[in-house]
């Protein structure tokens, strides 16, 4: 008979396969990960928007961002003996920083102006947190039943059989080894496709149907029902009742505070907008693109804002494209080509030359265009523009449809006119490019003239005399000019708004270049047929040109697409 410690020995329940552990962790890292990638591009996003120059928002977003994770990997090393409340912990955080975010940012700009610091807070914020996760996951794994450690114990016991050195006990370590090795490959497999499903739900999902703001705090809340469920459910055993209390209370919390959110949001954004557009807001849209705003009153011209930048100052703007259009029609003028002016404006004043048979508008967003064309304030500010059969709209990228235009275009444009956000602005730099004026230069006839929005000479002269040299290196000949005027007292990015030394307010200036394809500088004048103008004249225009010309400095190197040289 067995001894009686062995009969009396309780028989050990089977423990259940790690599998069923691994499946849930798995599916919650394709999660979270898809939710960190979505606080990602969120950040870069709304910093590009908000501040501008996309490159650099990006850049300070991802490095700053990949740095942090590198020390919340190291911080997690400090929760290991405590992985399952402290993965229940940070996901919480993570799901409330990352879904927050949006809201936080948009509100800094909005009451206090400044936003890059918060840009950067919240990078560091999301790296740290989403830099633990792994770590934290991995201890969970390895403390699961039927993990390597659990196994240990077994080869503890198979040891003192075979023999510590026996060769049972290297195979027992060696499979060990290869399968905490597929764990570190399992975890970071979902990792990256989660990221990628993050990735693509981001634009194609979440923007266009949530918003930037709803779309954030709907991926917290996912994430902390990921991250909180785990625990609460897989990991129970791992809790003590202290800790199940503390993770619960914090979720719910988490959840109420992102729902209310939620609740709030679309109060949040009418306010938010009020701050920085003022009271006066008369139309607020979201096209494919972009942000479309406009304001004024009844009484008084409206403003139109793109992505929060000023786009059109009803108060001056006849200062704007009067100086930008008709220095370009002195000479032939039967066909116009303009690249962005969206607006209206531009196409406004071509078309007050008798001679003008066709102009065509070639913007990216139709949007703009159809409120250009129904809002009765801005058809009123652009004389009905886009209502005179003369006037042709493509919707297309002017860089694509220019590539192919040479062999569509039957006729040489006499006048190509560019109303672009400035270079700066990181999406226009490729429309400032060396190889984009040599599309132009093909469209042309030989003798026709092309003007270019450059930017302030004042405020911006690297800028500006970057756009001069690039268009003599696509064999433009130029003449500089500029031409003054007053805003509403918005200051936004590096755009219209911004033309008295970085305020947005008080008099500034608006740089134009002129070009003609080779040959000599074209000179400044004023078509015979010109009609009468409120700002521009003979005179002004030499005082204007003189003007730019004393900003003029050393000899700057062209932009191209790819090495721009636009700053900002």
């Amino acid at each position: 008979m067995p001894p009686e410690s062995v009969r009396r020995a309780p028989v050990r329940r089977p423990e259940p396969p790690r599998r069923t552990v691994r499946f849930p962790v798995l599916a919650v890292v394709f999660v979270c990960a898809a939710c960190g990638l979505v606080y990602e591009l969120e950040l870069v996003a709304l910093a590009s928007y908000l501040i501008g120059d996309s490159v650099t928002q990006a850049s300070v977003v991802l490095s700053v961002m990949v740095f942090a994770m590198g020390v919340g990997s190291l911080l997690a090393k400090r929760l290991r003996c405590r992985a399952a409340v402290g993965f229940g912990l940070v996901e919480a955080g993570l799901a409330l920083i990352g879904g927050c975010s949006a809201m936080v940012l948009y509100a800094s700009f909005a009451w206090l102006g400044e936003s890059r610091y918060v840009v950067v807070a919240f990078s560091l914020a999301i790296g740290v947190l989403i830099g633990a996760e792994i770590p934290l996951l991995m201890s969970l794994i390895q403390r699961a039943p039927g993990a390597a450690d659990r196994s240990g114990q077994g080869r503890s016991r198979r040891s003192g059989r075979f023999g510590r050195s026996g060769r049972t006990g290297r195979k027992a370590s060696t499979g060990d080894e290869d399968d905490a090795a597929g764990t570190v490959a399992d975890l970071f497999a979902a990792d990256y496709v989660g990221a990628l499903v993050g990735g693509l739900a981001f634009p194609f999902l979440l923007l266009p149907w949530l918003g930037q703001l709803t779309g954030a705090l709907v991926t917290g809340a996912v994430n902390a029902v990921a991250g909180g469920g785990l625990v609460l459910w897989v990991f129970r055993r791992d809790l003590t009742p202290r800790s199940r209390a503390l993770l619960i209370a914090v979720n719910v919390s988490v959840l109420a505070v992102l729902a209310t959110a939620t609740v709030l949001v679309d109060d949040f954004e009418q306010a938010a907008r009020r701050a920085v557009y003022g009271d006066r807001v008369r139309v607020a849209i979201h096209t494919e693109l972009q942000e479309v705003v406009v304001t004024g009153g009844r009484e008084g011209p409206p403003d139109l804002f793109l992505d929060g930048r000023l786009r059109v100052a009803g108060q001056d703007e006849y200062r704007y494209h009067e100086a930008l259009v008709h220095p370009a029609m002195n000479g032939a003028h039967a066909r116009v080509l303009i690249v962005g002016g969206g607006d209206g404006m531009a196409a406004r004043e071509a078309l007050r030359y008798p001679g003008v048979r066709s102009v065509t508008v070639v913007e990216l967003d139709p949007g703009v265009v159809r409120l250009a064309r129904t809002d009765p304030a801005l058809a009123t500010l652009n004389a009905q523009a886009f209502r005179d059969r003369r006037v042709r709209v493509v919707r297309a990228d002017a860089f694509h449809w220019l590539r192919g235009a040479t062999d569509r275009v039957q006729e040489r444009y006499d006048v190509v006119i560019s109303d672009l956000p400035d270079p700066g602005i990181t999406p226009s730099t490729k429309l400032y490019s060396e190889e984009f004026y040599g599309l132009v230069g093909q469209v042309l006839t030989p003798a026709g003239r092309f003007a270019v929005h450059a930017g302030s000479v004042t405020d911006r002269p690297r800028t500006y005399w970057t756009v001069d040299a690039t268009l003599r290196a696509a064999g433009f000949a130029t003449r500089p000019y500029s031409a003054s005027g007053r805003t509403p007292g918005f200051a936004a990015g590096p755009d219209r708004a911004d033309r008295s030394s970085g305020t947005g307010r008080g008099p500034g200036d608006w740089g134009f270049l002129l070009a003609l394809p080779g040959g000599r500088p074209p000179a400044l004048g004023l078509a015979a047929d010109a009609p009468r103008l409120r700002s521009l004249g003979e005179g002004t225009l030499a005082a204007a040109a003189r003007r730019a010309e004393r900003g003029r400095g050393p000899e700057l190197p062209p932009s191209t697409l790819v090495h721009p040289r636009y700053g900002g």
